[in-house]
């Protein structure tokens, strides 16, 4: 097999909170994450030449080194002395720099793709060991499906999810927010409302998606709002369009709603589509990286 063919899946957020700091920086999490059914396509093929090529549909991607998925296929190629090269092609669909781990996703898939390409033989939870190197999202996009993410998010419990009847509304305003430095900007001893992780696991466990959606919490919204108005404009847009709740996914500035009614989220996306270009209708997704055929 020298070619392959995945989706990549984003995810969002049903909760965050910021517990505090690592001496190295790093901050420690709680949060609760789902992946969706939005995904990029990656085609990774083999080239006889040492060459790592990567290619896009989109211009606003590096396709350099900079590119989280050119330092996902150097780290397998310096740990396994591997001295193929490796072309990759990248369609993105996934909203770029949104809070949806995009970039985590992708190399996430590269991962996944040429552990069977090159034949590495390596277990998901040796894949997801590799993958923390890139990112702390990565190791959650592997497998996917929801999750309870602690520690910097590597320590991933698996939990039931959004059933997967569940529409959601996603919109991605055209702001750019640096994840570093909202987390820098974050008051920890001054956090007022914090999400109750114990109670939404056991909603999320009863289905019960009406009250998930009135207790969702992400203590970053208190900084990324404070200087871009416009989230809680789509969030407000969302609610009057019958939301059964609304947030913002990751560090922003993407925002999500999730509806039990299918029509309601087609005719909020009809609202956003007003104003804003990024705009989906998605459901929940039982997946993570998804090899193709």
């Amino acid at each position: 097999m020298n070619s392959i063919e995945l989706k990549s899946r984003a995810k969002i957020n049903l909760s965050i909170d910021v517990l505090g700091k690592r001496q190295d920086g790093y901050h420690l999490v709680e949060m609760i994450m789902q992946t969706v059914d939005l995904y990029d396509f990656i085609k990774i093929k083999e080239l006889e030449s040492e060459d790592v090529v990567i290619k896009s549909n989109s211009v606003d991607i590096p396709l350099n080194e900079e590119n989280i998925v050119f330092k996902a296929i150097n780290l397998l190629k310096n740990k396994f002395n591997i001295n193929k090269g490796v072309e990759v092609f990248i369609q993105k669909n996934i909203p770029i720099a949104a809070g949806m781990a995009g970039g985590s996703s992708n190399a996430a898939a590269i991962l996944v793709g040429l552990n069977k390409i090159w034949n590495l033989g390596l277990s998901e939870l040796e894949l997801q060991k590799i993958g923390l190197n890139l990112g702390a999202d990565v190791p959650f996009c592997i497998s996917g499906k929801a999750a309870l993410a602690q520690g910097i998010g590597e320590k991933l419990t698996p939990i039931i999810g959004l059933p997967e009847e569940t529409s959601i509304l996603i919109c991605k305003p055209d702001l750019f927010i640096s994840t570093k430095k909202v987390y820098e900007s974050l008051d920890l001893d001054n956090i007022q409302y914090r999400p109750d992780n114990k109670y939404l696991l056991e909603m999320l466990k009863n289905k019960d998606v009406k009250s998930v959606a009135k207790h969702m919490v992400n203590v970053l919204e208190s900084v990324t709002i404070k200087n871009n108005r416009e989230i809680d404009e789509i969030k407000k847009i969302m609610m009057e369009n019958n939301a059964l709740g609304s947030m913002m996914s990751g560090s922003g500035p993407t925002v999500f709603g999730l509806y039990d009614n299918r029509d309601d989220a087609l005719k909020g996306k009809k609202e956003l589509l007003k104003k804003y270009n990024q705009v989906y209708v998605v459901s929940s997704s039982e997946e993570g990286v998804e090899i193709n055929g």
